[in-house]
């Protein structure tokens, strides 16, 4: 299943993996690397509104998330965020959070807003090759474990 918010953020092509009610796709804007975007498959808009079946599997989806981006981006700290003011379905921006830099495919990704809130206006952009490019790469890693 997928929801306008979901085609706004690549889908199909920056899905990285799926829960029975999660959707969790690769951010094409990068505040960090390893930035993604976790989606509910519910046609809601509000978290409230989710199912009780929604809520638990976010563990399950946050439990990936967090394995996929501690081997992959070794993050310090992880910051989820609802934001919900342009994209109207239940989604999370999820930003890992690291003090320096990473590198992937040439690219320098800087952790601008460390140690304080995300600076999510300064971003790496991926075109949506890119970004394709690395959801396979970390679908490889949520599969391994």
């Amino acid at each position: 299943m997928t929801n306008p918010t979901a085609e706004t953020f690549g889908y199909p092509r920056t899905k990285v993996a799926e829960t029975e009610s999660w959707l969790v796709l690769v951010r094409p804007k990068q505040p960090t690397f390893g930035s993604l975007v976790l989606i509910c498959k519910e046609s809601v808009e509000s978290f409230s509104q989710l199912s009780a079946a929604a809520f638990a599997d976010l563990k399950t989806a946050t439990d990936g998330i967090e394995r996929l981006l501690s081997k992959v981006v070794a993050y310090e700290k992880i910051n989820y965020l609802m934001l919900m003011m342009v994209d109207k379905d239940v989604h999370f921006h999820v930003i890992p959070r690291y003090a320096g830099t990473r590198e992937h495919e040439g690219r320098t990704f800087a952790d601008a807003g460390w140690p304080a809130v995300p600076a999510l206006g300064s971003s790496v952009d991926l075109d949506l090759d890119a970004a394709e490019r690395l959801a396979r790469s970390f679908a490889q890693v949520w599969s391994a474990a």
